[in-house]
């Protein structure tokens, strides 16, 4: 279940930046005026007027420059999603040859050389903009941090196989995530270089990937999402490198942001500038996506997206065959956006009898742990393998996902399908 207390506070600070925007006093560049009306009417309590989930645009071809092998990825236009059977024995971290990529547009190829991160806006004492290099940033303090990305809509496909509900955008399973260790500066850093001022209220990092446009032709302009300077000037981080090698260009080179159990849209990747404004901000990031949109949400979608869920994955392919009669190991990951992983049980009938799970790693905030369970299966047939965490929160996954029209953080327990054959 999405957490409560940040979506409390995200809820309120939305709110004082929609009644900004209506007195003329924030940005919405990109965005139009009925939308922010239409969020502003939802968040004040009036009656909303609705708002359509737009859908994505969606490349003719990938757009991703590291090779694609069918037993490590399943291409989902210009995305790729990891196999999770490929996780199984690769440890902790996530190899770069299996990581996940999420593109709007496609792979920019960036020379480390020219690149330049310019910090700018309202929000900087004087209001005068600071460019750094990247040796720049290497001459900074430099942090390393061990943490998930994870796709706003991974899961998404389970809405409508798992509960018969139509959802729009990429047809995730559970591979649009992983686990690096990321080595960079903090944001802050930056950001008190730059001059940043007591009257910033908000951060927006924007991308050097093409500008995106959608399936009906507005263009949005370049990926970029603002996180509230409070956040900004917490855990974020500005990655040059990813499991101790330079970040590889699907993945952001040469910087990206990284904001650590937050859903994966706000880790802009090719970062280009950050804005740092006194007034709020908004982008179809935060207004027309990454909003709850549904029969149960408010007419015009809920605050914006910010912490992920609660999830559990085997490292297996669907369909996977087991000799029966014999011993077999099960293995998987479970990770939460609120905190460690405190248990996980495994049902290898469906659902009817639950046993708990063997955890190979201890809780830690921002990361998954792997799990196991031995299960000797007597008889042939299909069934299903299940597994359900609980977080040190005590967020437990439920058996079902509460829709939302463009499928993010799915939480249900997913059912696992595979066959147990003749043994040999």
């Amino acid at each position: 279940m999405p957490d409560h207390t940040a979506a409390t506070d995200e809820l309120a600070y939305d709110r004082r930046r929609l009644r900004q925007y209506l007195a003329g006093e924030a940005r919405a560049d990109g965005v139009e005026r009925r939308t922010l009306l239409k969020l502003l009417a939802a968040a004040g309590g009036a009656a909303g007027l609705g708002l359509g989930a737009a859908a994505p645009a969606t490349a003719a071809g990938p757009g991703i420059v590291k090779p694609l092998p069918a037993e490590l990825f399943t291409v989902r236009g210009t995305n790729a999603e990891s196999r999770t059977a490929s996780w199984q024995g690769a440890g902790f971290h996530t190899p770069l040859d299996r990581f996940f990529v999420r593109n709007h547009t496609s792979t920019p190829l960036l020379d480390q050389g020219n690149w330049r991160l310019k910090v700018w806006g309202s929000g900087l004492r004087h209001g005068k903009a600071s460019e750094f290099g990247l040796d720049d940033l290497r001459r900074l303090p430099a942090v390393t941090t061990e943490a998930l990305v994870e796709c706003a809509g991974n899961g998404r496909s389970y809405f409508t196989t798992q509960q018969g509900e139509a959802v729009s955008g990429t047809a995730w399973g559970l591979g649009a995530i992983g686990s690096a260790r990321w080595r960079g500066v903090r944001l802050r850093d930056v950001l008190h270089r730059a001059g940043i001022s007591r009257d910033a209220v908000d951060v927006q990092p924007r991308g050097l990937d093409a500008e995106y446009t959608t399936a009906d032709g507005a263009n949005l302009g370049r990926v970029r999402r603002p996180l509230p300077v409070a956040k900004a000037l917490g855990d974020v981080l500005l990655a040059y490198e990813m499991n101790g090698e330079p970040l590889p260009a699907d993945h952001g080179h040469p910087v990206r942001v990284l904001v650590p159990s937050w859903v994966g849209i706000a880790s802009i990747k090719w970062v280009g500038d950050i804005e740092v404004s006194d007034t709020p901000l908004y982008s179809p990031w935060n207004t027309d996506f990454y909003r709850l949109y549904g029969a149960a949400h408010p007419p015009a979608g809920s605050a914006p997206l910010t912490r992920q869920t609660v999830k559990s994955a085997f490292e297996l392919d669907h369909g996977a065959a087991f000799p029966a009669g014999r011993s077999h190991t099960l293995t998987g990951r479970s990770w939460s956006g609120a905190g460690g992983i405190a248990s996980v049980e495994v049902s290898t009938d469906g659902g009817a009898t639950w046993r708990r799970a063997r955890l190979h790693d201890s809780a830690r905030a921002h990361n998954w742990v792997r799990w196991s369970l031995r299960w000797r299966p007597e008889r042939p047939g299909d069934t299903h393998l299940l597994a359900r965490a609980t977080d040190t929160r005590g967020r437990t996954q439920p058996d079902r996902t509460v829709h939302n029209t463009q499928g993010y953080l799915f939480d249900a327990v997913v059912r696992h399908p595979v066959r147990v054959v003749e043994g040999g």
